[in-house]
């Protein structure tokens, strides 16, 4: 088993940054990690997802919505191949803090290949999510100016 984490706060109300992450159509416009995505953010749904890890080649994924919880936690399940050999259970959970909300996406794999691919996840993935992360705040930042804009 392996587990990768990337933390950020964000100046921003767990609701905000919710609306953002659950958006999957506008992927494409601001996530420099997750560069297409199609599906809806519900249980047992299937997600199409075309990752692009830095320094990696891309690739698409379909996994399944395993956890659904408004403003608080998003999480997926996918594997490659049969079970057993590559599985990444994906979340996003948003904590509430004093300056905003702090966003944890991490992501548990487990299977055969887990040990072959490690340093790739640590060299590729890894910095995929941090870039994800702090795209995911700028587009925070630019939805509330226009909220606030709209007021």
């Amino acid at each position: 088993m392996k587990k990768l984490t990337a933390t950020i706060d964000i100046d921003a109300a767990p609701e905000t940054i919710w609306a953002v992450l659950v958006d999957l159509s506008r992927y494409a416009e601001w996530n420099p990690f997750i560069v297409e995505a199609e599906g809806r953010a519900e249980p047992a749904t299937r997600l199409r997802l075309r990752m692009c890890p830095p320094g990696g080649r891309a690739m698409t994924l379909k996994p399944r919505v395993t956890v659904v919880e408004p403003g608080r936690v998003f999480e997926w399940v996918g594997r490659l191949g049969v079970p057993g050999l590559f599985t990444g259970r994906h979340r996003f959970e948003l904590q509430p803090i004093a300056t905003g909300t702090r966003l944890v996406q991490s992501e548990q794999f487990t299977g055969l290949l887990v040990l072959f691919v490690s340093r790739m996840l640590d060299t590729q993935t890894l910095p995929g999510f941090v870039a994800m992360n702090q795209a995911l705040s700028a587009e925070v930042g630019k939805v509330e100016k226009k909220v606030t804009v709209a007021h």
